[in-house]
């Protein structure tokens, strides 16, 4: 994981709206599954960050593809936020994830807050599978309990009934760890 990937996400955000090709990748082409997320900061910096797209993918997929792919992805298609505008770019921070280290939690609490990114599956209330996850650092980063964070993910997964024990004990939670790194605009152009 390094800044390289950062790099190549701004750089193909930047690109799209140049109307020029991306420029070619020099790190590895392994495979990962990933998450590309974009802020906002009032300063330019990593600090004071409002949340502007996150989207990513459990499947492993190619850094090269995936990372371009869900730069704007998570730039334009993230239905919480209207697509991000060229004249954010200069205020935007770019966070990639790439997610490792899977393991089936024995219930909905086994997992640490700032270690662990949870992916649960759960039933709504007319009986269809959903599934919801936060990165590992969502739950620290809002200051959740264990049980505040379930109860935010169950709704950010559409569950919009009573979450009662029964709902609670019926979550399949898989925990996860994330190897991430993040590059705020002004480092982008002193890379490039």
């Amino acid at each position: 994981m390094s800044k390289e990937h950062c790099f190549y996400c701004f750089d193909a955000l930047v690109a799209y709206f140049e109307l020029r090709p991306v420029a070619e990748p020099t790190f590895e082409n392994e495979e990962y599954p990933l998450f590309v997320t974009w802020n906002t900061s009032k300063n330019g910096d990593m600090t004071d960050l409002v949340l502007r797209g996150c989207i990513g993918n459990f499947s492993a997929m190619p850094l090269h593809s995936g990372l371009k792919e869900y730069a704007l992805t998570s730039a334009f298609k993230d239905g919480r936020f209207p697509p991000i505008l060229k004249k954010e770019i200069p205020s935007l921070t770019c966070h990639v994830s790439l997610l490792v280290n899977f393991e089936k939690g024995e219930n909905y609490l086994d997992w640490e807050a700032g270690t662990h990114g949870i992916w649960i599956e759960f039933r709504d209330t007319n009986g269809r599978k959903r599934t919801a996850t936060y990165l590992p650092e969502v739950a620290k980063e809002q200051k959740w309990t264990k049980e505040k964070a379930i109860e935010s993910l169950l709704r950010k997964g559409g569950f919009r009934g009573t979450i009662t024990k029964d709902v609670l004990d019926g979550i399949i939670l898989t925990r996860y760890q994330s190897q991430k790194a993040g590059m705020t605009y002004a480092e982008y152009l002193a890379f490039r």
